[in-house]
C-alpha cells in the first residue's frame, strides 16, 4: 500500500513538472502575441479610400495653380492688333528668365545685328538670320501663338507668340503660316516657312525677343553662331537692358601666319 502510494505521488509530481514547464514555454509566444496586438491597436488603419481622395485633391490644386499661371501669362495683355501688347511697360527692377529650353528658329548665320540704323533713323529691334525661301522657322520656346498677321511695310507676315518665361518673340518676313492664334506648341515645332515679305531686302528671318513688350538685343541671350543660349538664365534688369542694346558678340581672333620675305645673294 505505501508503495503503491509513492509511485501514485511521483507520478503526480512529474505531471505537474511538465505542466508548469509547458507554460513556461508557451510565456513568450503568449507575450508575443500581446505585444504584436498592442502595436496593431497603436498602428492608424491606413485607409485606400482616403488615400485615393488625398491625390485626387492634390491633382486637382495641380490643375488649379496651372489654370491660374496660364490665366495670368496669357490671360492679361492678350492684345492681338499690337506686336506691344503692353503699352509703355517699365524694365524690371531685376527678373530671372529662364531661356534653358531654347530651340534655333533657323539655323543661318547672321545677317544684320540688332541696333540702331541710321539710314533710315530708326530701331532695328531684333536680328536677322539668313534662309532660304520655304525654309521651316520653328518656335524658340514652348508657349502659345498670340497674333498672326501681315504687315505690308515692315514684318510682312509675322507670327508673335508668348512663352512662360516671360518673353515673347517675333518671326517675321514669313511666307505662309503653319500655325493659328491661341494654337499651343512647343519648342521646336514648325510654326511657318520663311521668305521675303514686307520690308526686306532679301529672304530672312527677322527674330526678336521681347519682355513685357520691351525688346531685348536677341544676341545677349542667344549665341546665334552655336544656336544656344549663353547661359540658362537670363538676369533682365536696366543694367543688363543698357547693356544689351549695344551687345556684339566676340569677334573671332584671326591668326595671321608671319610672312618672311625670301631673299636672294646676288653674285659676288
Amino acid at each position: 500500500m505505501t508503495f503503491n502510494l509513492k509511485i501514485l505521488l511521483s507520478t503526480a509530481l512529474i505531471a505537474m513538472t511538465g505542466m508548469v514547464a509547458q507554460a513556461q514555454r508557451r510565456l513568450p509566444e503568449s507575450h508575443a502575441t500581446q505585444h504584436n496586438a498592442l502595436i496593431a491597436r497603436q498602428n492608424p488603419t491606413v485607409n485606400p479610400f482616403k488615400i485615393e481622395n488625398n491625390d485626387i485633391l492634390l491633382n486637382h490644386v495641380k490643375e488649379r495653380e496651372e489654370m491660374d499661371m496660364e490665366s495670368e501669362i496669357f490671360g492679361e495683355f492678350w492684345n492681338s492688333d499690337n506686336v506691344n501688347a503692353y503699352g509703355n511697360a517699365m524694365v524690371p527692377d531685376h527678373k530671372i528668365i529662364d531661356v534653358s529650353e531654347y530651340c534655333a528658329p533657323i539655323m543661318g548665320r547672321v545677317t544684320s545685328n540688332y541696333g540702331y540704323r541710321r539710314r533710315f533713323r530708326r530701331m532695328h529691334k531684333g536680328i536677322d538670320l539668313g534662309l532660304h525661301v520655304g525654309d521651316t522657322v520653328r518656335a524658340a520656346f514652348s508657349g502659345k501663338v498670340r497674333m498672326t498677321k501681315y504687315e505690308r511695310k515692315g514684318y510682312g507676315y509675322y507670327v508673335v507668340m508668348r512663352h512662360p518665361n516671360g518673353l515673347e518673340t517675333v518671326y517675321g518676313h514669313l511666307s505662309r503660316f503653319l500655325v493659328k492664334p491661341d494654337q499651343v506648341v512647343k519648342a521646336g515645332d514648325p510654326i511657318a516657312l520663311g521668305g521675303n515679305t514686307g520690308r526686306s531686302t532679301g529672304p530672312h528671318l527677322h527674330f526678336e525677343t521681347r519682355f513685357m513688350g520691351i525688346a531685348i538685343n536677341p544676341a545677349a541671350i542667344i549665341d546665334f553662331e552655336n544656336g544656344v543660349p549663353h547661359k540658362d538664365e537670363f538676369a533682365f534688369d536696366k543694367k543688363t537692358y543698357n547693356k544689351s542694346q549695344t551687345y556684339a558678340p566676340a569677334k573671332k581672333k584671326t591668326t595671321t601666319k608671319k610672312r618672311y620675305a625670301s631673299t636672294k645673294k646676288r653674285k659676288k
